[in-house]
């Protein structure tokens, strides 16, 4: 494909005027600072709450108002590109992000908060896309693997760091300084790009665009009423909830909408047209996949250490943060091997190594020690990196230049889209199963059994010598509840790394749809 670009003609002559790197360490600051906060403020909700005086329930609309506005940015970044000009954005979208985070540091009530989290959603949804596209851009075919290794680092260690992170600052000083840090990161990635950053010719050429309002409308109707619908879901009980049940509606009647709108104008503000590119929409189902399966674990593991093996926040944080460690060495490693080995066969290793981590996962229990948690950890970090640099240079290694954009505002929206279905669907089967579980354990528990006869007689004995006698038939009782719901919890945690095993061995076949591709010098690239 790129000997093809090469010779029709010369925007896929274009070279940056700038060293690469220093173009790749001035986008990849604002998009880690980006993806770090989608993250960093989770661990802080209980401290927001109670310093704004809300619910917890009220809190967690400071994480659903910043999804719901990036998602609905992050696919119309290409047509927002080609109206303002790349850099322009890039520039409008850093500020808007770095100022917006000064004002949720300051907010003084849970609206204001969750105003400044909206405009903070705005500014970061095009952040990904615009540097994923910068990179590949900028890159010569022979190098985007060791570009998208860079990429990377951001996209996969800062939800790992991002927990951590805010648990450190929260504790240490106060909620406020989790959206504080972004100012000095987000000036310093401002003089970056205005130094190093420079448009394409050929974005030039397709300025001064209509806006697609219908389409934008459904657009954002789909994506905001998914969001909210996966957010609230297991806390309303899901279809059982008149709420969520119209928020299903809703959201697959703009979808549908939606797509039909951007096929049938001229100016969509998506084109799906890259979708047919064979590459381009296997890679897109596997980052639907990767999502769901990486956050999917991300969400499961630090609630597992801290309800069943009481960690602190910063302790699961630190059991962790060693994930970030494999991704970032596997992610060097094939970067260079990217050019030299068919990157199906490295995504195949990358999927089977996925799904071993969560086969270990799958074999946690109440009595594993930090160390078993790490080094599963490290694996499933290893893992990530050896599917995201190599995916990513697949899918989008036969997308044209001048549809770049389109094609990662497309493929970073179905990842975050995949992360937050993971979420839910975690979140669910492992309120569900615990529930099940429970009535199955349950049923062991009756004076007919021996094994519950002895365990209460000496439960017991135990309570009566060392506090009051009277009470402690009932104290045995709660202790013997505490340890079914524990039990049948683990259970339910067990199951759910058992799908998210299976969900990366499913992704293994689909490989096969791959065309091969091998990165190769193009003509006249140094």
């Amino acid at each position: 494909m790129e000997g093809s670009v090469e010779t029709a003609g010369r925007p896929a002559e274009w070279r940056p005027s700038h060293n690469p790197w220093l173009i790749a360490l001035a986008v990849m600051l604002g998009t880690f600072m980006e993806v770090l906060d989608t993250s960093v403020a989770n661990v802080a909700l209980p401290h927001i709450g109670g310093s704004l005086s809300a619910t917890p329930e009220e809190a967690t609309w400071v994480l659903t108002s910043y999804l719901v506005s990036n998602a609905i940015i992050l696919p119309t970044t290409a047509w927002l590109a080609s109206v303002f000009g790349r850099k322009r954005l890039l520039l409008t979208c850093i500020a808007i992000f770095t100022v917006s985070s000064a004002i949720c540091g300051a907010a003084t009530s849970l609206g204001m908060l969750i105003v400044a989290r909206v405009v903070q959603g705005i500014g970061g949804g095009a952040l990904q896309p615009i540097a994923q596209a910068i990179l590949l851009e900028s890159f010569p075919p022979a190098k985007r693997g060791v570009a998208m290794a860079t990429f990377s680092m951001g996209i996969i260690v800062a939800p790992i760091l991002g927990p951590t992170l805010g648990g450190w600052i929260t504790d240490q000083y106060t909620w406020r300084w989790v959206f504080y840090i972004n100012l000095p990161i987000g000036l310093l990635a401002l003089l970056l790009v205005l130094s190093f950053i420079e448009d394409p010719p050929y974005l030039e050429r397709s300025r001064f665009r209509r806006m697609d309002y219908l389409g934008f409308g459904f657009m954002s109707l789909w994506l905001g009423a998914m969001q909210i619908m996966l957010d609230k879901g297991q806390e309303d009980d899901w279809f059982s909830s008149p709420r969520i049940r119209t928020l299903a509606v809703v959201s697959v009647i703009a979808m549908v909408s939606f797509i039909v709108r951007e096929i049938v104008t001229d100016e969509p503000i998506v084109n799906f047209s890259v979708l047919r590119e064979r590459n381009f929409a296997v890679g897109t189902v596997l980052i639907t996949m990767l999502g769901v399966v990486l956050y999917g674990t991300t969400a499961m593991l630090p609630l597992f250490l801290q309800t069943l093996m009481g960690y602190s926040a910063l302790d699961s944080g630190m059991a962790v943060s060693p994930r970030g460690l494999g991704a970032l060495l596997s992610a060097f490693v094939v970067g260079r091997l990217i050019g030299v080995v068919d990157s199906r066969l490295l995504l195949g290793v990358g999927f089977g190594a996925l799904a071993f981590s969560g086969w270990m996962f799958s074999h946690l229990t109440l009595n594993i020690s930090m160390a078993s948690v790490v080094a599963a950890n490290v694996i499933n970090g290893a893992a990530t990196g050896l599917i995201f640099v190599p995916l990513s240079t697949t899918t989008l290694g036969l997308v044209p230049r001048e549809r770049m954009g389109n094609a990662t505002g497309i493929y970073n929206l179905m990842r975050n889209i995949g992360a937050g279905v993971g979420i839910s669907l975690m979140t669910t089967f492992l309120a569900r199963g615990a529930q099940a579980h429970q009535a199955t354990l349950v049923t062991h528990v009756t004076p007919y059994d021996p094994a519950y006869q002895q365990w209460l007689r000496a439960a017991q004995s135990a309570l009566g010598a060392h506090g009051n006698p009277v009470t402690a038939p009932s104290q045995a009782l709660g202790l013997l509840y505490a340890a079914v719901v524990r039990q049948a919890t683990l259970l339910a945690f067990l199951d759910n790394f058992r799908l998210i095993t299976l969900a990366a061995l499913v992704c293994l076949p689909l490989l096969l749809l791959f065309r091969r591709t091998r990165a190769r010098a193009a003509p006249g690239a140094h």
